[in-house]
């Protein structure tokens, strides 16, 4: 177990998943609301891309590997405002959109196979998203955030929807808002990975088939992957420092 762990985490894979799971966590962190059409506390994101073209190159397992990687890097950047559960959430709604669609993709690596893995992982992750969302997020956030209270939440969605009540909070919630958004998401995330996955891929492809067919990594690919390696490690400690930086001089 011990070898065949050594070699799926191969050099070139650490130094991939660090690029992505970097990148990954640039576009969690900067994310923007859309208040015109959804509540202002759904914060739409594209951090499903890189997510999602790291599972399609690299495997299903890896896809997940890249989503906690992300949510940590940005639990030490920015913290959290949830109490670690939103965080959670965000874990396990993305390795519901990232894992059946890297299982179907691996199985069938074709183009239909991508736009199947994509379909189902959209189908998966909205029903996870909004079950999460209504038996976990919001007795969560009533309860321990709110004191029992409804008001807060009602607040953030009676500017867009006046008539939201105690009564018909989830109607208009799970359906009207967190549904659609997730919809929204998964489908912009799918269209870029299909669009840029091909070019990403290549790129890969060549680096592993470098490798020579002894098993042995020549002298000169040895080094692109430790420039890899250390790429990526310098990319995540920037994305540190900055919002380190950022939190400082916000505080002050």
């Amino acid at each position: 177990m011990a070898t065949a762990a050594k070699r799926y985490f191969s050099s070139t894979r650490i130094a991939v998943l660090a690029l992505f799971s970097a990148l990954a966590a640039v576009l969690y962190i900067f994310n923007f609301a859309i208040p015109f059409a959804f509540p202002g506390f759904l914060e739409f994101k594209f951090s499903d891309v890189p997510v999602l073209i790291g599972t399609f190159a690299l495997g299903p397992l890896s896809g997940c590997i890249i989503v906690v990687m992300m949510v940590l890097i940005k639990l030490v950047c920015v913290s959290t405002r949830t109490m670690f559960v939103g965080d959670f959430a965000d874990i396990i709604i993305g390795i519901a959109f990232c894992l059946p669609a890297g299982l179907i993709y691996k199985k069938h690596r074709t183009f239909k196979g991508a736009a199947a893995g994509l379909a189902v992982g959209s189908a998966v992750s909205i029903a996870v998203a909004v079950l999460f969302n209504w038996l976990v997020l919001v007795p969560f956030y009533v309860e321990w955030m709110f004191g029992g209270s409804w008001d807060p939440l009602l607040g953030m969605m009676t500017p867009l929807f006046p008539s939201c009540t105690r009564e018909n909070f989830y109607q208009f919630y799970l359906w009207v808002s967190v549904l659609p958004f997730n919809a929204l998401r998964c489908l912009a995330a799918s269209l870029i990975t299909i669009l840029v996955y091909k070019h990403v891929s290549r790129a890969i492809n060549r680096l592993n088939a470098r490798i020579t067919p002894k098993g042995e990594i020549s002298p000169r690919m040895s080094r692109l992957k430790t420039g890899m390696i250390v790429v990526g490690i310098l990319l995540a400690i920037l994305v540190l420092v900055f919002f380190a930086v950022l939190r400082y001089l916000l505080a002050a």
